[in-house]
């Protein structure tokens, strides 16, 4: 019988002409979650933003070699349900992205106007569009304000 992680051909998933994409575990760990609130104020208070109609990110510089999320989903998105049930699409979104996204970057994600409505698929292509944008704002320099 197979382990959990391994592919359903019987191997092991290990062998050596697997490409390191390949072996990257798509999983939420407990230190990829921001949690403190004194992490939120920080990125609240310092971060950039980007927004389109699906989330509004938050972000800043975290100088670690992966990117940690935080979520704020407030009652204007619903009752608890609604809210919950965005709160799994948006840590979803991040499991399945995160190789794709930045690096070194504490992210703070809030629903926005459509997210009720959107797909999966929306909500993680807005999630990486969101990011990168926000990573070029921290290549070009200090924030305006």
């Amino acid at each position: 019988m197979n382990a959990p992680n391994n592919p359903p051909d019987g191997s092991s998933g290990c062998a050596g002409d697997h490409s390191e994409a390949d072996l990257r575990r798509l999983t939420f760990p407990a230190h990829f979650r921001i949690r403190k609130g004194t992490d939120f104020q920080a990125i609240f208070a310092h971060g950039r933003k980007a927004s389109d109609a699906v989330l509004v990110l938050i972000a800043l510089k975290n100088d670690r070699p992966y990117s940690r999320l935080g979520l704020s989903v407030s009652k204007r998105n619903g009752n608890s349900v609604a809210r919950h049930r965005l709160r799994r699409l948006l840590r979803e979104a991040f499991r399945l992205e995160q190789w794709a996204l930045p690096a070194g970057l504490d992210l703070i994600l809030i629903p926005g106007r459509a997210a009720r409505e959107a797909s999966q698929a929306a909500i993680r292509s807005s999630l990486v569009s969101l990011a990168r944008r926000v990573e070029r704002q921290f290549r070009e320099g200090p924030a305006e304000r």
